[in-house]
């Protein structure tokens, strides 16, 4: 028997197993009735006022008990597989899906995975990577490792899958996005990445265990990509495919989106070369056009990049005077730095500026500086 506390999510669920009942009833109900519970109790008259409510679906609401059944064992399931359910009512629900019309009623997700992270960044391709195309990947990654973003990607083969890689190598927080339940990894080449994401990230899918598996599946998971991504990355794409699909929805959700241009005769600049030219997406030259878009400052360390002994024979004399007394003091007010190096500050502001930028040191409260 269910708890109190499972009743509301029970109701919910049994709604949304209804056939052909979308996001977009499913939500009408919501707004006109409450709950899902108040939906199933409520008189057939006033039920039928509701837009969207026809005869098949007021005659499917007496199976109420059948249906209920079935959101039970999904329950059951999940709790089993640790997998975790989100539902659009909840206040955990991806914040970033909400305000879209198509967003799913239901997300489940399975490892370490904050579906409400500060930033995020969506990389997708096409499955027929070039190795220009997996350096890109890398390079993106890599460059964007100091603003902390969570990557998101599709865990397809090619682009996808080198996203979610790199992302771990740089201890970056990723998630895949999956056209199967989160128990069934696709493709099964990809398992030992999609176990190694649970740490720090993990899965989610719209989904639910046990479902059955459909081609179309793949193509309508890219909405939750876009929708997730406070920006869009396209390293390499066709003609056609999956990644210009996801490009097209964050397009049309007034997303970000820039497409990394590609070699004139490569197939699979194609995609990402039109993007371009029909002023689809941005031309992605390097992380500061993240950075410029999305208002982005680096707020963390790069691992990946940070030197292992800074080389301050590299820097010019002013700079290496305020790496000595950062690495001397660990974190510094600008007046104080400016006494210490004997730097007016006027010409120690815009020092400071380049070896922020550099990902070198960071701004910390109260005009503070400090070693990243």
């Amino acid at each position: 028997m269910s708890t109190p506390a499972n009743d509301e999510l029970l109701n919910n669920i049994a709604l949304s197993l209804i056939p052909q009942l979308g996001p977009g009833i499913f939500k009408t109900i919501i707004s006109y009735c409450g709950t899902p519970k108040n939906f199933f109790s409520m008189p057939k008259g006033k039920a039928e006022k509701i837009p969207g409510i026809g005869a098949k679906l007021l005659a499917i609401r007496s199976q109420q008990n059948y249906y209920l059944k079935l959101a039970d064992q999904i329950i059951n399931d999940c709790h089993k597989k640790e997998i975790d359910i989100h539902s659009y009512l909840d206040s955990g629900y991806p914040q970033r899906l909400k305000s879209f019309p198509d967003s799913p009623v239901f997300i489940f997700s399975k490892g370490n995975v904050n579906l409400n992270p500060d930033r995020t960044i969506g990389i997708v391709g096409t499955r027929n990577a070039t190795e220009y195309g997996k350096s890109i990947t890398r390079k993106i990654i890599e460059d964007l490792a100091s603003y902390c973003p969570t990557v998101i990607s599709g865990l397809a083969y090619g682009i996808d899958i080198e996203a979610h890689r790199v992302a771990l190598q740089c201890e970056l927080p990723t998630i895949g996005v999956l056209g199967t339940p989160v128990d069934r990894i696709y493709p099964a080449a990809h398992l030992s990445t999609a176990q190694n994401m649970m740490e720090k990230g993990g899965l989610l899918s719209e989904y639910r265990p046990k479902s059955e598996l459909n081609k179309a599946n793949f193509p309508q998971r890219n909405r939750i990509i876009a929708g997730l991504s406070d920006a869009l990355i396209i390293v390499e794409a066709a003609i056609k495919g999956g990644a210009l699909i996801t490009a097209e929805i964050a397009y049309s959700y007034n997303k970000e989106v820039f497409a990394v241009p590609g070699n004139l005769q490569s197939k699979y600049s194609e995609g990402c070369n039109n993007l371009i030219r029909t002023m689809k997406a941005g031309i992605y030259m390097g992380a500061k056009e993240i950075e410029d878009a999305l208002s982005w400052n680096r707020t963390g360390s790069n691992k990946l990049n940070k030197p292992i002994a800074l080389d301050l024979e590299a820097f010019e004399p002013e700079e290496q005077m305020i790496l000595k007394s950062l690495l001397e003091k660990k974190e510094v007010e600008i007046d104080q730095l400016s006494w210490l190096t004997n730097i007016p500050l006027s010409l120690l502001a815009s020092k400071l500026l380049n070896l922020e930028f550099q990902g070198i040191i960071k701004s910390m409260p109260g005009k503070k500086y400090s070693m990243v």
